[in-house]
């Protein structure tokens, strides 16, 4: 039998219409990210002075981290999820007033999480934690229904649950990580917040990372799919890497085996970063549209990230073998992994997929309705970019030099980025909601 033609980027999008989420519910969780987004960078300000010497508790460092990760990464992701995949899956999503109603429980958690880890409050930390895993049990729930009732992508099914998977060790190391700061330990700390790391940026978010650049890198380009054989492969060697760094999670309190498993994970994760960038090449090589401008250049940027980032993480789990400290290689190491690869490149994607979205919504009912470039406001933009890059800078010259005024420095400018991509979005919103032209 001949193999089936690679479907074209977008060709997904026939009929998309109807199974489109009211605008006002993608939208909702995006916005929260770009807020999250300012107030992160504002809190790693506050920070500043103990950030160099953080080990990972309570206090503005620790906020900063999460307004990133839950606020700005996830609540992008859970956007992204439910109004993308519904959409490249062929089938709508279930119970679309709960996917609205989740939004009124996760954001003020994250927001409440986030000021009681700034303040050292454990009872509101315990509040807003609690919250944000409530809601996340049941998009959890959402995120399952679609996979299960997939019609196609079956490389983008694979990765979603992955990512689906290492959500639940997620939450599991989120409650055991509040139950600890309750006073109430049921898992290790060690292994708590190992588990919690890796679960969080290589599993949930590195997973939909991954698998969702198989939706819209072709949809950007205008390009074939990549085979899903292919991207089967690639996919499994990426989940392979997940497990072995859970693994390596699990063993942290072993003296020689953890490192060996990091090692281990560090490199199949380059293998399979490698396999995925063949892929990703193929695609913007073969697509009607290749100049994808500053957009590609943040995404590129954050694969660029990943792969330091898994060089460094082997150059440190070797370092571990022979007992050499890499504290400061650790910070260096979530740089690379959070500002460097998973806000590089989510930026990157939402700088498109919102003027695209908005487009898309704007259509209904419009015999001429808005083009994705006459809703972005470009300038705003650009500074973005250059204040994005200068703060990833910044702020790894800070991990290795131990400078607060560095890490101040880091903030503002990246503040000053996140202020111009907010601006961004309001002026976005502002045009779609305009009135049609005559």
């Amino acid at each position: 039998m001949k193999a089936p033609a690679p479907r074209l980027g977008g060709s997904f999008l026939a009929g998309a219409q109807g199974r489109l989420l009211p605008v006002s519910v993608p939208m909702r969780y995006f916005g929260a990210a770009i807020a999250f987004h300012v107030l992160a960078w504002a809190a790693l300000l506050a920070g500043a002075g103990q950030w160099p010497l953080w080990h990972g508790g309570p206090g503005w460092p620790l906020a900063a981290l999460h307004l990133l990760t839950l606020g700005t990464l996830l609540c992008s992701a859970i956007g992204a999820s439910l109004q993308l995949l519904p959409v490249a899956t062929r089938q709508p999503v279930r119970w679309p007033g709960l996917a609205a109603t989740l939004w009124w429980l996760y954001v003020p958690g994250v927001a409440l999480l986030a000021l009681g880890m700034g303040l050292a409050e454990p009872r509101w930390m315990a509040l807003g934690g609690s919250a944000v895993i409530g809601a996340l049990l049941p998009f959890g729930v959402l995120l399952a229904l679609n996979l299960a009732g997939a019609q196609g992508m079956p490389g983008v099914v694979l990765h979603g649950w992955g990512a689906l998977a290492a959500l639940a060790l997620l939450l599991a190391s989120a409650a055991a990580l509040l139950a600890l700061w309750l006073g109430r330990p049921w898992l290790g700390g060690t292994v708590a917040r190992a588990l919690h790391l890796v679960a969080a940026a290589f599993g949930v978010m590195g997973l939909l990372a991954l698998g969702l650049s198989y939706i819209l890198l072709p949809m950007f380009a205008l390009a074939p799919v990549p085979a899903q054989r292919q991207q089967l492969a690639a996919g499994a060697t990426a989940l392979l890497a997940l497990a072995l760094g859970l693994a390596a999670a699990v063993a942290a309190p072993l003296p020689l085996l953890p490192p060996l498993l990091r090692a281990a994970a560090a490199a199949t994760g380059g293998l399979a970063l490698a396999w995925h960038l063949v892929l990703m090449r193929r695609v913007l090589a073969t697509g009607m549209r290749r100049d994808l401008g500053r957009s590609l250049r943040l995404m590129q940027l954050g694969w660029a990230c990943a792969a330091l980032a898994l060089l460094l993480a082997l150059a440190m789990a070797v370092a571990a073998l022979h007992g050499a400290p890499v504290a400061a290689q650790g910070r260096a190491l979530g740089v690379l992994l959070l500002v460097g690869w998973l806000l590089s490149f989510l930026l990157g994607v939402l700088q498109r997929v919102l003027p695209f979205l908005a487009s898309l919504h704007a259509a209904r009912g419009q015999r001429r309705p808005p083009t994705p470039s006459a809703l972005t406001l470009d300038r705003a933009l650009a500074w973005h970019a250059r204040a994005h890059a200068a703060a990833l800078v910044l702020l790894l010259a800070a991990a290795f030099a131990g400078h607060p005024w560095l890490v101040a420095a880091a903030a503002a400018v990246g503040l000053a980025g996140a202020l111009a991509f907010a601006l961004f979005f309001g002026v976005l919103l502002r045009r779609l909601a305009a009135p049609p032209a005559a």
